[in-house]
């Protein structure tokens, strides 16, 4: 049983959210992986330290360089699920039209602050890529020299995939906004405590 709260039919918008959700989705799926093997890389550069006296070359340089993956790969997921940190005291005391609105305000938001970042990022980027360079990278890390351009381009693919989600939920929203419904899709809807406790103990119990 899933936990999210998004709904779903058959319209253009949803069939949208779902077939956008895949690439979150498997997004989401890499960057649990990354964490699982730091985890794995973390053991291994413990024990051969300790045992062998044989730590793993670069440690530092490559968690460094991995932790962009598992810290951008899994926004726009965590978004389309309404999983960030978020103050629902206020916004949740509305209901109906005033609900749709508020939260179409905060994506409208959100995506103007996203675009920014995805400029920013971007030229960021590319100071640090160069065609006619080693391994494409003008800059690389202390220790075993990685080239750090792989992670610095994570950073504004992330934010364009998130950018889009964005506009998914700005058309859900405003789709909601103009229905006045109650059952919008596309779109996180706000759960009490209890609701999410009783959606994570069903998903455990399988």
């Amino acid at each position: 049983m899933s936990t999210s709260s998004v709904l779903a039919d058959e319209t253009a918008l949803s069939r949208a959210d779902r077939t956008f959700l895949k690439l979150e989705a498997a997004m989401n799926l890499i960057a649990g992986v990354v964490i699982f093997a730091l985890v794995l890389l973390a053991v291994y550069n413990v024990v051969g330290r300790k045992l062998f006296n044989a730590p793993v070359p670069g440690y530092v340089d490559w968690t460094e360089q991995f932790m962009a993956t598992f810290a951008f790969l899994g926004l726009a997921f965590c978004q389309r699920e309404g999983g960030h940190i978020r103050m629902d005291i206020l916004v949740g005391q509305f209901r109906g039209r005033m609900l749709w609105a508020a939260e179409w305000i905060s994506c409208v938001f959100m995506l103007l602050l996203t675009t920014a970042l995805i400029y920013g990022t971007w030229f960021h980027f590319e100071r640090s890529f160069d065609w006619n360079a080693p391994m494409f990278s003008t800059d690389s890390s202390i220790d075993i020299a990685l080239p750090l351009w792989p992670a610095k381009l994570i950073v504004p693919v992330s934010m364009a995939v998130l950018w889009v989600r964005l506009v998914l939920q700005i058309w859900g929203f405003g789709r909601a906004w103009r229905l006045n419904t109650d059952r919008p899709v596309a779109v996180p809807l706000i759960e009490d405590a209890a609701t999410q406790a009783n959606k994570e103990a069903k998903t455990v119990d399988g």
